[in-house]
């Protein structure tokens, strides 16, 4: 009686180990991409663009477009935010878009980082600037033998962009820095 128990125990104990396991469903998410609201201004992708809509008394009653939107537009880090340069309300509006391009024994993948600064009274795009940083990766043949290797690049264009406190812009790279103070008359930014 004894093994008879023991074998049940044992084969039930065995049976529950070795037994398959059933695997927790995956749960679907799905990337939304929120786009930011300031004051009465609302960025949205409509109608093929990408764009700034302003509404007023809860109708968007004008657009500000930002750049044309096919269907793989995906931007990402949206950002909106008002601040004062000059006496004058700006908004800046800042995304970055990402592109990965494979073909044979190369690799790009660039960021691109957008800023664009808008003067709402007069409905008029006052600055834009676009950094690019390219990271390449390339598999290289060796001398006619048939080892190779993988070589890897950044490339660097255009400026980094620095918004200051008090509402000047500062442009970066690698050998120059530029400020640049916004002019209500001409309503541009000139160099400092």
């Amino acid at each position: 009686m004894k093994k008879i128990f023991l074998f049940v125990c044992l084969s039930i104990i065995s049976g529950n180990a070795f037994s398959q396991k059933s695997k927790a469903l995956a749960k679907k998410t799905t990337s939304i991409t929120a786009f930011p609201k300031v004051d009465n201004l609302q960025v949205e992708v409509k109608n093929g663009n990408f764009q700034i809509s302003i509404s007023e008394k809860g109708k968007n009653t004008t657009a500000f477009i930002v750049k044309v939107a096919d269907a793989t537009f995906a931007p990402k880090d949206c950002k909106l935010r008002s601040f004062m340069a000059d006496g004058i309300k700006l908004y800046l509006l800042t995304w970055t878009e990402n592109n990965m391009v494979k073909s044979g024994q190369k690799t790009e993948d660039k960021t691109l980082v957008y800023n664009t600064i808008y003067e709402l009274s007069s409905k008029k795009q006052v600055y834009s600037n676009c950094q690019v940083t390219n990271h390449i990766s390339e598999r290289v043949s060796l001398g006619g033998t048939a080892a190779s290797e993988t070589q890897e690049k950044i490339r660097r264009e255009g400026f980094e962009f620095v918004l200051n406190a008090d509402g000047s812009i500062t442009h970066k790279s690698k050998n120059q820095q530029t400020i640049f103070v916004y002019d209500k008359d001409k309503m541009e930014f000139k160099k400092n």
